[in-house]
């Protein structure tokens, strides 16, 4: 028979190997499904206060926006734009292996942030990816949410084309 010392032992150990049992069952029923989350890709509620690609710089003026660069477009296609950028939540997924050099980059200044927000853009293939190095996140766009985000640039690029394409026609 043991002493009432021994029960306390017995009680004391009991219940922290079943602390234990119950701390690691928790967490094998309550996996996390969301280990690659779908996120925002610019931060909510953010507010864009300029940005920044490849050629083209998109500044806010007031209550108003201005391009300068390649994209030369009215206020509110760049309103239409930011939305875009801001509204949009895309899958978080593993990083890539075997990534080529970025194709572009985007920065974004918001309000109460010290430094740009950087999204670059990664091709493999005919699948892009965006990196937000801010949160160290890979996202997973489509083909046509890209052509979206950097409508600025794929914009000119496109008319760069057909110039071209309309220069070779006439010769």
């Amino acid at each position: 028979m043991l002493s009432r010392a021994g029960w306390n032992n017995v009680v004391i150990f009991s219940m922290l190997l079943m602390i234990f049992f119950l701390n690691g069952l928790h967490h094998k029923l309550f996996k996390e499904s969301d280990s690659y989350p779908v996120l925002p890709v610019l931060p909510e509620s953010s507010f864009v206060l300029a940005a920044a690609l490849p050629g083209v710089k998109v500044e806010r003026i007031g209550t108003s926006w201005r391009s300068e660069g390649i994209w030369q477009t009215n206020a509110a296609d760049i309103e239409a734009w930011l939305v875009a950028w801001t509204s949009t939540t895309l899958q978080t997924i593993e990083m890539p292996q075997n990534l080529p050099a970025p194709s572009s980059a985007i920065q974004f200044w918001l309000a109460g942030q010290e430094l740009p927000w950087v999204v670059t853009l990664y091709q493999q293939g005919n699948t892009p990816f965006f990196y937000d190095k801010q949160r160290q996140v890979w996202f997973a766009p489509t083909a046509e949410q890209v052509s979206q985000f950097f409508k600025p640039i794929y914009a000119n690029a496109r008319m760069s084309e057909s110039s071209e394409v309309t220069s070779e026609q006439s010769e």
